[in-house]
Order: C-alpha cells, then structure tokens, then sequence
C-alpha cells in the first residue's frame, strides 16, 4: 500500500544534482541572515551592557532592571550599594540588575 505513495515523492524529484542544491541553497542564506538579524545586535548591545557596567562609580544615578532607581554610594565586587530617596534608604543589589546609568553632572552638585 505503501509503494506507490512513495514512487510517486521520487518520481517528483528533479533529475540530476542541481535538485539537492537548490534545495540546500535557502538554507544556506537563512545562516547568515539569522546572523546578521538576531545574533549581532545581541552581541552590540551586551558588549554596551558590559562597558556600562565597567564604568560605573561612586555617585552615579542608576535604574535596575525592577525600576528602582537611586544612587550608587559604594562599589563591591559583584554588587552594588545604591540610596535610593526619599528616605535615604540603602540597598545592596547585584551587578547583573543594572539597566541604566546617568551620570551626575558636576554642575548639578
């Protein structure tokens, strides 16, 4: 019963070998397609991620990634120590939870 339903998937094919190539041809694009779509622009926005990171100090005004925002009073390792207003509170958060830093202007101060 199975016989003829699979002659006729073979018969369908193209003769020679340009069939096999023209069916490995879409893939091949859609590689570097996804490549320069999804995959770039990740690694560009990490590596702006890691270098803000790397830029941090003391005074700096930061948003997590919760939307707590406050300012950076000192510097550990893997974590940060932030007052957040407006009860001066302080909070000890880690250093992956950082979404955005404004530096303060010396003008402001």
């Amino acid at each position: 019963m199975n016989g003829p339903t699979s002659f006729a998937f073979w018969a369908a094919a193209p003769a020679g070998g340009a069939g096999g190539l023209s069916m490995l041809l879409p893939i091949l694009l859609f590689i570097p397609l996804l490549y320069l779509i999804m995959i770039r622009p990740q690694q560009k926005r990490q590596k702006q991620w890691q270098e803000m990171l790397a830029g941090i100090k003391s005074g700096d005004r930061i948003t997590t990634t919760g939307g707590i925002r406050g300012t950076i009073i000192s510097l550990k390792d893997d974590s940060f120590v932030i007052r957040v207003a407006p009860d001066n509170l302080k909070l000890e958060i880690a250093k992956n939870a950082i979404a955005s830093v404004t530096q303060e202007d010396a003008s402001k101060s």
